[in-house]
């Protein structure tokens, strides 16, 4: 063995040579052992190691399983293992994937969007503001912000409309946060969730349609539909309509966006999850497309309707949510096959159209608060004590029993017509018995 030599160079100066004096050196590096770089330290053993040992170690390229540096406390100077940094690194991003996923462009509904007249020079774009939405949707967003504010108020009006459809059953549509806006629920491909996905869109397509018409948006206009075949000649097609081609095919571009963009295995529950939303968007967006109708107006002297002008109108949204309730009612039990396609659990029944509300998953249960599935739970909910339905106390109360509560309620009563031209009202209190679940 080579005997390992202690160099010190004449050109050092006095002070670092002092400094160094006790510290052990090799020849092949010619650098102090504590600035070795702290990949090569593993704390294996307290017992230190000499610098003859050292020395020889890396000069043989062998590893330095023990060392003793100086400056540290004990002489040990422990060094995390690069594995383990890769494992805490992929945690963490699965994490945030997991936090990503969870957020949804829902949540749009619930933070207001600042229009593009309401920006402020110097501050930060508004699409990196908004949270909830997926990289394909960011970037719609870059090239369509003023689109935004209106994909809002539809995603507000699809919730309002879930609430009211689901107003008197155990899962009532409850907002529980900003970001994931229906909570853990939403992770169960129920037929729940397949409402909740087909209403929304349907709210996407109804508020752009409209935005559209009242000249809100840039690229868009009242509504280029043809003249239907079964409209008298004599009737005039004009005027402005909605203009539903373009809020159908925008809010696909958006709202399947997420989905799309996505690459799962092929006949895995993620595929199956994502072929499920798909599926309900549509849904959604078609009820909105098949449902718009012809309006017409009169024109003539003292309105003898001589003429009349006809255009494209949506229908209310109310008949469009009524429509998928239906739909969720008669929805279809589906599963992922190993192609990477849905097919029915049950092959008696017929395969579903475009049109129609597909689930994967059974419904939880919503009688009790489970903070798993995201459940809320019934209790504290009003129910009618004389109902059989699912509003009766016996069904929302899940068979747990109720309270009785007496309650006040002013209403206007004794309403009379003056000339002219005003109604005037009195008020009446009343005392009311109200039940509500344990």
């Amino acid at each position: 063995m080579a005997k390992c030599m202690m160099p010190v160079s004449l050109m050092l100066s006095q002070e670092r040579r002092l400094r160094l004096r006790r510290l052990p050196m090799c020849d092949r590096c010619r650098r102090p052992a504590s600035e070795i770089p702290p990949q090569k330290l593993r704390l294996r053993s307290l017992r230190p190691v000499s610098p003859r040992e050292m020395c020889f170690r890396e000069r043989s390229g062998a590893p330095l399983w023990k060392m003793l540096v100086p400056g540290h406390w004990d002489g040990l100077r422990p060094a995390m293992p690069s594995l383990l940094l890769l494992f805490v690194a992929a945690l963490l991003s699965s994490w945030a994937q997991l936090l990503t996923d969870a957020n949804s462009w829902w949540s749009l509904a619930l933070n207001p969007v600042q229009r593009p007249e309401m920006f402020i020079i110097g501050a930060q774009p508004v699409c990196s503001q908004l949270p909830g939405l997926s990289p394909g949707q960011r970037k719609l967003c870059q090239l369509y912000q003023e689109h935004m504010s209106y994909i809002g108020e539809g995603a507000k009006t699809g919730i309002r409309e879930c609430q009211h459809q689901f107003r008197q059953r155990r899962w009532n549509c409850s907002t529980v946060d900003n970001l994931s806006v229906f909570g853990r629920v939403m992770q169960i491909g129920s037929r729940e969730t397949a409402f909740t996905y087909a209403v929304s869109a349907a709210g996407v397509v109804n508020a752009i349609s409209r935005a559209c018409r009242e000249g809100e948006l840039s690229t868009c206009g009242c509504s280029r539909a043809a003249r239907p075949k079964d409209l008298p000649r004599d009737w005039l097609w004009g005027g402005c309509g909605d203009n539903v081609e373009y809020g159908y095919r925008f809010a696909k571009e958006f709202v399947d966006a997420r989905e799309r963009e996505k690459n799962f295995a092929k006949g895995s529950e993620e595929q199956g999850r994502a072929l499920m939303n798909l599926q309900n968007n549509e849904a959604g967006r078609r009820a909105v497309y098949k449902m718009a109708d012809v309006s017409c107006k009169c024109h003539g002297v003292s309105g003898s309707c001589s003429l009349k002008t006809c255009w494209l109108q949506l229908a209310e949204f109310r008949k469009v949510g009524d429509r998928l309730k239906e739909k969720y009612d008669s929805a279809a039990a589906m599963r992922i096959t190993r192609q990477g396609k849905l097919e029915l659990t049950n092959s008696r029944f017929n395969q579903p159209s475009p049109e129609d509300l597909v689930y994967v998953d059974p419904s939880p249960d919503y009688c009790l608060r489970n903070e798993t599935t995201g459940s809320l739970g019934t209790q504290g909910r009003l129910c009618n004590k004389t109902s059989e339905g699912t509003d009766g106390c016996e069904l929302m109360c899940c068979g747990r029993g109720y309270d009785r509560f007496k309650s006040v309620q002013v209403e206007r009563c004794h309403c009379r017509f003056h000339w002219c031209c005003f109604v005037r009202c009195k008020k009446c209190t009343e005392i009311v018995d109200q039940y509500v679940c344990k």
